[in-house]
């Protein structure tokens, strides 16, 4: 199929974090392809400004307001229009200048946003796991009513998505592979002294620090295995995980048939995320070629439940259903934002995430009001679960 005739106008919510500033890396090799529209940060003012030096925007967003000034300041020769707040993020969806949204924020904070701009009829390139954990049945109906399609930037789902392109029928089974971390051999009774640093050092993906955490405690399956449930309609016993550590294929996908589609490519995030905005169509991309001869072989193993719960918990909650993937979710968010300030063993991870859902309000089928006051109720609750650990 041919090129786009036309630039998309790119909004990327969430630039300076691991995924926005390889999309930026996608858009500087495609020029006549892309441009950006619009770009948001936290709190990385700096990092936003020279982005916005370098690809001129018509518009970002600091969603921190102590930092508008200075974003505001630096801005002002090139005539950027500069806002500030979250509020501003969802009020800027509404623009006719934007033709497709980034939604790769961090954690629940992106959903918001990513609602705004379904809303608007923006064709969204999801990144932002916790929306669909959180949320995927106001999500994906959303985007239905909108005719705003979601496209998977994470690379599992874009695997699934590339290998289900041209075909009529539904599949009997998804495979999401993962690499297991940096932990996968290290025997259980080692991982009550895993340090922030080791958790970090992921042995095949760059990402930020809560993903990276989350990839170490397999969270990461679990959170995925829930947006597969959402994204592609399958039964949460329809989706199986597998540990590759290669991490060359990016997920399966099992027909009727027997037939097995796989994707494979070297791991380089640039490449779903390049799939997303140019979708439907493929263009060049600078990144190293898969060598099979090279690779040799590709191995398979079961993930050990025992030594990484969190993913059987993720799978428990998509079964139970209700709001229980969003308590889950607040639940993580908390537990790792402890580990990472060195207030939470690792193995207490998904403690903190039983402890959370066992006393959290269950509510079968929530609206919209529910998600955010479950939200609130559960990272409450996780916190106090915490505390008193700390104390302890």
């Amino acid at each position: 199929m041919s090129e786009p005739q036309s630039r998309r106008r790119i909004a990327i919510l969430g630039s300076t974090g691991s995924i926005g500033t390889q999309a930026l890396d996608v858009i500087a090799q495609h020029p006549d392809l892309f441009e950006v529209e619009l770009l948001t940060a936290n709190n990385n003012a700096d990092l936003l400004i020279r982005q916005a030096l370098q690809f001129n925007p018509n518009q970002v967003v600091i969603c921190n307001p102590d930092l508008y000034d200075r974003v505001a300041e630096a801005l002002q020769p090139r005539m950027i229009k500069v806002f500030a707040g979250i509020e501003s993020v969802c009020d800027l969806m509404d623009s006719d200048r934007i033709d497709m949204v980034l939604a790769a924020m961090v954690g629940f904070s992106g959903l918001k946003p990513t609602l705004a701009a379904l809303k608007a009829g923006k064709a969204v390139a999801l990144a932002n796991k916790e929306t669909l954990v959180a949320a995927g049945s106001i999500v994906m109906p959303l985007s239905v009513e909108h005719q705003a399609p979601v496209i998977p930037v994470d690379s599992e789902h874009s695997a699934i998505f590339q290998c289900l392109q041209g075909e009529r029928v539904k599949p009997s089974k998804l495979i999401l592979t993962g690499s297991g971390g940096p932990f996968r051999t290290m025997p259980a009774a080692e991982m009550a002294h895993i340090t922030r640093e080791a958790a970090l050092n992921h042995p095949r993906w760059k990402m930020g620090a809560k993903v990276t955490v989350d990839s170490a405690s397999l969270m990461n399956k679990g959170l995925e295995l829930i947006e597969a449930r959402w994204l592609f309609d399958m039964a949460p016993d329809d989706i199986e995980v597998v540990i590759h550590p290669q991490s060359v294929i990016h997920s399966m996908v099992r027909f009727s048939d027997g037939c097995v589609m796989a994707q494979l490519s070297n791991p380089d995030m640039r490449l779903p995320i390049q799939y997303a905005l140019s979708y439907p169509y493929r263009v060049p991309l600078a990144m190293e070629r898969l060598d099979l001869i090279k690779l040799g072989c590709l191995t398979f193993e079961e993930p050990d439940l025992q030594r990484f719960p969190c993913l059987e918990i993720a799978r428990r909650c998509i079964r139970q259903g209700g709001n229980a993937p969003c308590i889950m979710n607040a639940a993580n968010e908390e537990a790792v934002a402890a580990f990472l300030a060195g207030n939470l063993p690792f193995t207490q991870i998904p403690e903190i995430i039983d402890e959370t859902l066992a006393r959290a309000s269950f509510v079968a089928n929530p609206e919209l009001d529910d998600i955010y006051s479950t939200n609130f109720e559960s990272r409450r609750i996780a916190s106090e679960r915490i505390a008193l650990r700390h104390i302890e």
